[in-house]
């Protein structure tokens, strides 16, 4: 009786130890068979790459004015339409002027004969037979009678509407017929040269941008048009509130493709690296805060770690990590492993193939 119960134990422990046996030997054969990933690679490229801050505003024009009314009147001539372009000082439209033209013309009769009285007074000063005080009290009756004729003349100038900057006319408020008070606005100018972008840049931008930086402008509605412009100014304060600095940006269009009020995105170039080491940015794995690639070696994906510098147009630089031979995971890095076996699927066919292909 003892030895079947010895026996059926020791029968017991064989069946044990060759399922796990079995198992080892069925576990090896799963992870030998698990399939290459299959990956494609590049290596390395050599190129300028440029530091870029990007941001949006609307253009403005840089000088814009409303033409008002100074004095009362009847729109008699309409001299210029929107869209016209126009000098500074140029006649833009004319009032009737008529009462004001009379009181001129009284106020130059007046001061004729003041004039007169006065060069007869003169003579008898020079004479001794008009007092000093006489003679003062005459002197500041012309002095007065010349200011109201000068006065009476420059509003009847300002009838003559001008235009108060170079620029096109981009409102006519007025018609023709129109009675007008002081103040009624009656055109509107803008300046189209040059036009402006105040862009708002985070203040940790600050050290970055200075004046006379280029900037690359791209405008939706100017299609693939390339537009360059220049940083004038930056501001000297950083706004409390937002935490931004103002700079703004200057555009000359000598084409008039520009209009104020177009949307546009700015970019402006602030550094330059010449000639540096670039992979795709999609290349790049961050893994807490870490930075890496994958590289192929022996039909193994080899992590390495990587510094990255500026980045642009889907490219970033790698500044420390990477030789030019490396042969970088281009697509397929993302949740691979270390060490995983991969098969390049962008490969160039072998050279036994080509010549199979060839025959």
């Amino acid at each position: 009786m003892k030895l079947y119960r010895i026996s059926s134990t020791a029968f017991a422990c064989v069946l044990l130890l060759s399922a796990c046996q079995q198992g080892d030997s069925t576990a090896e054969e799963e992870k030998e068979e698990v399939p290459p990933v299959p990956v494609e690679t590049g290596t390395p490229v050599r190129g300028d790459v440029l530091a870029v801050y990007s941001g949006t505003a609307p253009i403005e024009a840089f000088a814009e004015a409303d033409v008002i009314a100074k004095v009362e009147g009847e729109i008699r001539e309409v001299l210029v339409e929107e869209g016209d372009e126009v000098e500074e000082g140029q006649v833009l439209a004319r009032l009737d002027g008529d009462r004001l033209r009379l009181e001129l013309n009284e106020s130059s009769a007046r001061l004729r004969k003041m004039q007169r009285d006065f060069e007869r007074n003169k003579d008898l000063r020079e004479q001794g037979l008009l007092s000093e005080g006489d003679y003062e009290k005459l002197q500041y009756d012309l002095e007065s009678l010349q200011a109201s004729y000068n006065l009476a003349s420059l509003e009847l100038d300002y009838t003559q509407i001008r235009a108060p900057i170079t620029g096109i006319v981009s409102e006519r408020y007025i018609k023709l017929g129109n009675t007008i008070r002081v103040g009624d606005p009656l055109y509107r100018v803008t300046s189209f040269d040059p036009l402006v972008a105040y862009l708002h840049v985070p203040e940790r931008e600050y050290q970055q941008i200075a004046a006379d930086q280029p900037v690359a402008i791209d405008i939706d509605a100017l299609g693939d048009a390339e537009i360059l412009a220049t940083v004038t100014r930056v501001s000297p304060i950083v706004d409390p509130a937002t935490g931004t600095f103002k700079i703004t940006i200057e555009i000359r269009d000598e084409s008039r493709r520009i209009k104020p009020g177009m949307f546009g995105r700015m970019s402006i170039v602030y550094d330059r690296h010449e000639n540096v080491l670039q992979v795709p940015r999609s290349a790049v794995v961050e893994e807490l805060g870490v930075e890496s690639v994958f590289v192929v070696e022996d039909n193994k994906a080899i992590r390495r770690i990587v510094k990255t510098g500026y980045g642009e147009n889907g490219m970033i630089e790698i500044t420390e990590g990477l030789e030019e031979t490396d042969n970088v995971i281009t697509v397929g890095q993302i949740g691979i492993k270390p060490d995983a076996t991969v098969t390049i699927i962008n490969a160039p066919p072998a050279p036994e193939a080509v010549a199979e292909d060839a025959d």
